[in-house]
């Protein structure tokens, strides 16, 4: 029997967010689960038994957030490695890149991730032989910020084979496609299991440190590997932080997802690329490009997918940004209904990752095919607006209709909130706030829905639609915050955006007004077991 098992917790003085109380001010945990919520003066019948009294001192209490999209291993490099995300310039990359490698060495492949040529003054990316030069000759796999294309030096294209005849393959600029995916293979490869498992370890610390309390890992063969996927999932039962379900997305492979422990045969399993390395697959051609981007699945393909799947009883799931891609994930989805029968596709709630590109009949058909849309508002937040990187791929009318989260909320259809870390850091509240002050007014959603997207979204995504709540009986995976004062904040600014008034019955939550300092984790519990106090 463990710790967590065997103490009762009562925490009380703060603020409860629960549908249970939504005045409630004391919470009681009993070894893994929620015993009971309510006020500090009935909490008094529970001090006297209690293994532990937690003084909130008026901090709020909330469920564990959810990260329903991430990369471990890749996050990890980021954070104790070479991050270019916000660079200025090029030559301040081609700087970071020579300080990195003076301070690694040469030897080896090293790894880094985040540059981002759109928002450079010179407004391209370095040509290779740049990057040799800055590199020292080391061999330097460097992912562009959506992770879809990547320089390599000369050094890492050496050792990965065939790559010339790869589709994709740029003797001199960034590599997309196969060819990408072939020097991110060599790249991880070079790994070393220690190195792996110290960058897995510092994303499930610092997702533990910012009240994270599972994580939706989404592997496969073109984005990581076996290997990965079995450590990382051994890592996190060692019980020491956040919880991870993983996705393994390849296609037609729900019995090698099954295998390596996965729950869905999902994740990014790519119908297309990205908006950002001009991947995305697109029914018109973008502005900047004479050309509509990359198709990785047929609607077939998907089908035949999403059928095998479900005579299995495991959800499927699918990468799909650009508009003609989500429409090939919706052909292929109803015709795999058709085949095997539309309430059992249903039932799987199988995933669209991404799904940037929708219009009112693509979000009529997820609502339709029971379809849970994993998003992630911090792309919005990085790239939208007038003068953002979506503009200049798609143009100003294609761009505004991006990510309209609160006409999918008004259809019905799930959403589940992430990250895709390392394309934007981990960051729960930042992406509630993203969500709420989408820079697309008509798409934004309220504090209170996108919170939801974020805890309750991402059990629900798993199957698991009893978690994400603090009530009596639920999973006792909780986070403790400073926070200023709580609020019920609305996305339409043409009504009262915010209300303090306890006559609601709402819940409060922390105002995220774009400006005002994001809530401070002080503890973070999975399970019972404490994963993080600060």
């Amino acid at each position: 029997m463990t710790e967590s098992t065997l103490r009762t917790v009562l925490l009380r003085g703060g603020a409860v967010y629960s549908p249970a109380d939504p005045f409630a001010t004391a919470m009681l945990v009993e070894g893994e689960h929620v015993a009971w919520v309510g006020s500090d003066g009935a909490a008094e019948a529970y001090a006297a038994t209690a293994d532990e009294i937690v003084e909130l001192d008026g901090a709020l209490v909330t469920p564990a957030f959810v990260d329903a999209h991430v990369h471990a291993t890749a996050t990890g490099l980021a954070l104790t490695g070479l991050d270019l995300t916000g660079t200025p310039s090029l030559a301040a990359a081609l700087a970071a890149v020579t300080a990195f490698v003076d301070a690694q060495g040469a030897d080896g492949v090293l790894i880094g991730h985040g540059w981002d040529e759109t928002a450079w003054p010179e407004g391209r990316p370095p040509t290779l032989a740049e990057l040799d030069a800055a590199a020292r000759g080391a061999a330097l796999y460097l992912s562009r910020t959506d992770v879809h294309s990547a320089l390599a030096t000369t050094a890492l294209r050496t050792l990965t084979e065939g790559l010339t005849e790869r589709p994709g393959h740029d003797a001199e600029g960034p590599l997309t496609k196969d060819a990408h995916h072939a020097v991110r293979r060599t790249a991880l490869a070079h790994l070393t299991p220690g190195q792996r498992r110290h960058a897995q370890a510092a994303t499930l610390a610092r997702a533990a440190e910012l009240g994270i309390g599972a994580l939706h890992e989404c592997a496969g063969p073109e984005i990581s590997s076996e290997q990965d996927l079995t450590a990382l999932l051994a890592l996190a039962a060692e019980g020491e932080g956040p919880e991870v379900f993983g996705y393994w997305g390849e296609l037609g492979a729900a019995d090698t997802a099954r295998r390596l422990g996965a729950v869905g045969a999902g994740g990014d399993l790519f119908v297309d690329g990205a908006l950002g390395s001009h991947t995305a697959c697109l029914h018109t051609p973008y502005t900047d490009a004479d050309h509509t981007g990359t198709a990785y699945l047929s609607a077939e393909q998907i089908a035949d997918h999403v059928a095998a799947c479900t005579e299995a009883g495991l959800q499927a799931g699918f990468h799909a940004i650009g508009d003609a891609a989500v429409d090939a994930v919706i052909e292929g989805v109803r015709a795999a209904g058709e085949r095997v029968g539309a309430d059992r596709v249903r039932a799987l709630r199988h995933r669209v990752e991404h799904a940037e590109a929708l219009d009112d009949k693509s979000i009529a058909a997820f609502a339709e095919l029971g379809l849970t849309a994993s998003v992630q508002p911090a792309f919005d937040a990085a790239w939208g607006g007038p003068d953002g990187m979506y503009v200049q791929r798609l143009g100003a009318e294609r761009a505004a209709a991006l990510n309209p989260y609160a006409a999918l909320l008004r259809a019905g259809v799930p959403l589940a909130f992430g990250s895709d870390a390392p394309v934007t850091p981990l960051d729960p509240w930042g992406t509630v706030r993203a969500a709420a002050f989408h820079r697309t007014l008509e798409h934004r959603i309220s504090v209170r829905a996108a919170f939801t997207a974020h805890t309750r979204g991402g059990w629900r995504a798993i199957g698991r639609d009893q978690d994400g709540v603090l009530v009596p009986g639920a999973v006792a995976s909780y986070a403790i915050w400073a926070a200023d004062e709580l609020v019920v904040q609305a996305p339409d600014s043409r009504v009262a955006g915010w209300s303090t008034d306890p006559r609601s019955g709402t819940p409060g939550l922390p105002d995220l007004t774009p400006g005002h300092d994001l809530p401070v984790c002080l503890r973070t519990v999975v399970r019972g077991r404490t994963v993080h106090q600060r």
